[in-house]
């Protein structure tokens, strides 16, 4: 029952830490780490009993399907450059050197076990990243990159954890089976992401109902997680390719009623899962200085020097990898000035991650020892994710303000109006079409065309002009609703069709159609 309440009080919490945030500037998942943190000061809240090993397949899967929902293909493409420079080439480089200094700090920990370490804090959370960045209005190019890296950064942490680990447990490492195992582990989790993603798409088109329909995205991660771990696969990148290909597939079944209720439900089920995922993230502090006993302050030196490491090298590697693409081979997305990749450093906070695959590091190897340095590794790891959630986290806003950083918001109102022209101009075209097919008076076509220019006025007034009598009932018959129906369809498919075009922000086309889907039909 104290579990239970546990978890009640920090969904409460969670709640409401939304207004909260919104009246101090603070992110939600900042207060939650720090409430977590207060429970785990007071002796009478127990222990949250979790088992590590849970805690990524139940956090991870719907987060990551709520965060891929926001993007697509043509986005993640549009930046597969400095995505993968930092998902991988990053990660990659601060696991090994994270290692090397934890080695040489702790001379008894092998360099197997301080690999451990590295993986564990090397990505940057993608659920800390867009919960801060979304409120500061960053340039859409720097919030593409930071939601790809974000997303994409765990496929290569957890493989070299898994690597890692291995090495120790078992006390053998081969570098030609280690890169065999990554090659993959990412052609598993591809092939699962794709078949679940065309079958869930399948049963879609034949489910009537909009809840069934989200009921079932609701298990798709966590059937896409499961199943590519289950077949040495990385579960992560399972979801993702799952998401991505739902998200593009529901162009083609999806209707208002699917676009309404999903949206509302991941919008919650965000906010819940990353409230819990980050309260939980204070509420492990206690086990963590349990596990290092009396011994802690010593640590602090070596904690210390890895978040400097951590957070340094990614400076580092921003302004070497902005160099080295700085001329023709740099598109214009990713010519970032130096204040942007100052902005870009400071966003790379730790989450949940990091604690999940910490607490997840064995307690002895196949030999019966105890892992090596293991202590250290948690406390190392919780350091990190409290330095960079609770410092970058809270100062962020305030460098993305001195730094002058925002969005261009003129011309993003220009690239929304293009596309309300172009949906008006898809629903008019239809319109004509269908007043010849039905031999529509002129009258009847000209009212319904004035009750379409309207309903476009009354999602943005700046696109279409004012009509006259807008509000004067009138009665039509079921011809006219077929046909009423058909046009809003036509507006909603070239939208649609707009988001799976290169440049085109897929988070754009989704609040313009979320704005179109709650308008009533003019004429029904």
């Amino acid at each position: 029952m104290e579990q239970l309440m546990l978890v009640f009080a920090l969904a409460f919490a969670t709640i409401l830490a939304q207004p909260l945030g919104r009246r101090t500037g603070l992110a939600p998942a900042v207060l939650m780490t720090v409430f977590g943190l207060v429970l785990a000061v007071i002796p009478q809240v127990p222990n949250i009993s979790l088992e590590p090993e849970l805690i990524l397949p139940m956090v991870l899967p719907p987060l990551l399907y709520a965060s891929a929902r926001r993007t697509s293909w043509q986005q993640f493409a549009g930046n597969a450059r400095p995505i993968l420079l930092r998902a991988v080439g990053l990660v990659v480089a601060t696991a090994a050197a994270v290692a090397v200094i934890f080695h040489v700090w702790y001379p008894a920990v092998p360099v197997a076990a301080a690999f451990v370490l590295g993986a564990v804090v090397a990505p940057p959370d993608p659920v800390a990243v867009s919960a801060l960045a979304d409120r500061l209005g960053l340039p859409r190019r720097l919030m593409s990159v930071l939601e790809g890296e974000g997303l994409f950064n765990d496929v290569t942490a957890i493989v070299l954890y898994n690597v890692a680990v291995g090495a120790v447990v078992t006390g053998s490492f081969s570098a030609w089976h280690t890169a065999l195992e990554f090659v993959l582990s990412a052609v598993v989790a591809i092939v699962v992401g794709l078949v679940l993603g065309w079958v869930g798409s399948r049963i879609m088109r034949q489910l009537a109902e909009a809840p069934w329909q989200v009921a079932l995205g609701l298990l798709l991660p966590f059937a896409a997680y499961g199943l590519a771990e289950a077949t040495h696969g990385s579960g992560v990148l399972a979801v993702l390719v799952c998401a991505l290909y739902l998200t593009d597939a529901a162009t083609d079944f999806s209707d208002s009623d699917y676009r309404i209720v999903g949206d509302s439900f991941w919008e919650v089920i965000d906010m819940l899962v990353t409230g819990f995922a980050f309260g939980l993230i204070g509420l492990e502090l206690s086990s963590v200085l349990a596990a290092a006993g009396p011994n802690w302050p010593r640590l602090l030196a070596g904690a210390g020097i890895t978040i400097i490491v951590v957070v340094g090298l990614r400076l580092v590697w921003l302004l070497v990898s902005g160099l080295l693409f700085h001329n023709a081979n740099r598109t214009a997305d990713e010519a970032y000035t130096w204040r942007e990749t100052i902005v870009t450093w400071w966003a790379g906070m730790r989450g949940v991650a990091t604690v999940a695959l910490a607490l997840a590091v064995p307690l002895s190897t196949d030999a019966g020892a105890q892992f090596p340095g293991r202590p250290e590794i948690l406390f190392t790891a919780f350091a990190v994710v409290l330095f960079t959630l609770l410092l970058q986290g809270t100062t962020l806003p305030f460098v993305v303000r001195v730094s002058h950083v925002k969005a261009d918001t003129e011309s993003e109102r220009a690239l929304e109006r293009g596309l309300w022209v172009r949906i008006l101009r898809a629903e008019l075209t239809r319109l004509e079409q269908l007043a010849d097919a039905e031999n529509l008076p002129d009258a009847v076509y000209q009212r319904m065309r004035e009750g379409f220019e309207r309903r476009l006025a009354q999602a943005d007034p700046e696109t279409a002009g004012d009509v006259k009598d807008a509000d004067r009932p009138l009665r039509y018959s079921k011809k006219i609703r077929m046909i009423s129906s058909e046009v809003l369809d036509a507006g909603r498919s070239e939208a649609m069709a707009a988001r799976r075009e290169p440049g085109m922000p897929p988070d754009l086309v989704d609040r313009m159609m979320r704005r179109l889907d709650l308008r009533p039909a003019p004429f029904i």
